[in-house]
């Protein structure tokens, strides 16, 4: 058995790996969200056009947060994303009150419009449209093909309301990839297009997709946008319902959850979030770790508060363990405390060995740390099947 302290340097990962490690992720009710600036998602997604690795985007709003609560394939859809970016005013203002410094609301129809409207002196984004109503993405086409600013449409198909497999078959997938696109932009319901993103992840070749909903509607005028005090305000559903009245249920359904969260979930973390903050400042104690591996797997051992100041204290030892390309067990008995960006640390963790087929386990969970993470819409951590979804 190989024992590695604290200590240890740093070994070479790949880029995704690293990035993901590097990530300024946060766990926010079950939810893996990415504090940055739209600015910096622009240059991520103009340096992600330009490579062939799969770069996924989700923007996650109360929908999403629902639906993930129900549907596990569509939770690690957005887990396994490379960017997780708060669409929904509700969720900025429950971050805020835990403390989570996501401050700025990206919305999907706000991202479509900046990168329609990017000068061309930027790299030109060549987009393929996906899913809208009958012939509103072919206007949406001719519009962004008459101007010669940000985006110009390579493809259109419309793929109807089938299932997700007529969606996948190998006529759709290869008039997608025949394309040429940098970005797949697809405008389906929530659930439909992430579910279709995850089924089909490895088999479509354009690097940049993301869902965008109702961007499609917005942008072809068919549908008008709520005024931008009803989005900065959190009302921005008032509006949509006026537009469209059949989503009246869809909000009443997401609002009864969301205030249910509130009272369960949000108050609880809030005043946990305050405890935590008091440890912190008034202890010494940092956080340590010690890896350990053996033939099937690495164990790494932390002891301390498992919080936003101390990630880079054990970043290396994950690095390493990640880089022996084996399952990686958690011994959580020593951890005396954990917030929401070391749990978004754990999930970036777990996000690479998915993807390897692989596991993350935690052991020793004490009953506090477990609470939190029940509280938190995490404790699926502590028995992921996850390696065998999708």
């Amino acid at each position: 058995m190989i024992l590695v302290r604290q200590t240890v340097k740093p070994v070479p990962l790949d880029n995704l790996c690293a990035q993901d490690l590097s990530r300024e992720v946060f766990g926010l009710l079950g939810l893996a969200v990415d504090a940055l600036s739209f600015q910096s998602l622009l240059e991520s997604i103009h340096a992600a056009a330009g490579g062939i690795v799969p770069y996924l985007i989700s923007t996650p709003n109360v929908n999403f947060l629902v639906t993930s609560r129900r549907n596990v394939k569509f939770r690690e859809s957005l887990l396994r994303s490379d960017l997780c970016i708060a669409d929904g005013m509700p969720l900025i203002w429950i971050a805020r009150l835990l403390g989570i410094p996501i401050v700025e609301r990206i919305a999907g129809a706000d991202l479509f419009h900046t990168l329609k409207l990017t000068p061309t002196g930027s790299k030109r984004l060549r987009v393929f449209l996906f899913g809208g109503a009958e012939g509103v993405a072919d206007a949406v086409a001719k519009q962004l093909n008459v101007s010669s600013l940000g985006l110009e449409c390579v493809g259109v198909l419309n793929p109807g309301f089938g299932t997700i497999d007529a969606m996948s078959t190998d006529a759709v997938i290869e008039k997608i990839n025949s394309s040429g696109a940098d970005l797949l932009a697809l405008f389906l319901g929530a659930e439909k297009a992430q579910m279709w993103l995850l089924q089909n992840h490895y088999r479509i070749k354009i690097p940049v997709r993301a869902q965008f909903g109702a961007a499609i509607n917005f942008e072809a005028g068919t549908i008008k946008r709520a005024p931008l005090i009803l989005r900065n305000t959190g009302l921005e559903w008032l509006w949509r319902i006026k537009e469209e009245p059949y989503l009246w249920r869809r909000y009443w359904t997401d609002g009864l959850t969301l205030l249910n969260l509130l009272f369960t979930s949000v108050m609880p973390l809030a005043a946990y979030a305050q405890l935590v903050r008091f440890k912190s400042r008034n202890s010494v104690e940092t956080l340590t770790s010690e890896v350990q591996e053996d033939d099937h797997s690495v164990m790494i051992r932390l002891s301390g508060l498992a919080i936003s100041q101390y990630v880079d204290n054990v970043a290396a030892a994950f690095a390493t363990a990640l880089s022996m390309n084996k399952m990686i067990v958690v011994d959580c008995a020593n951890i005396r405390a954990i917030d929401p960006r070391f749990v978004g640390f754990f999930l970036m963790v777990r996000k690479q060995l998915v993807s390897r087929g692989q596991k993350l386990s935690f052991i020793n969970v004490t009953p506090s740390i477990r609470r939190v993470l029940r509280i938190n819409g995490f404790e699926f951590l502590l028995a992921d099947d996850a390696a065998s979804v999708g």
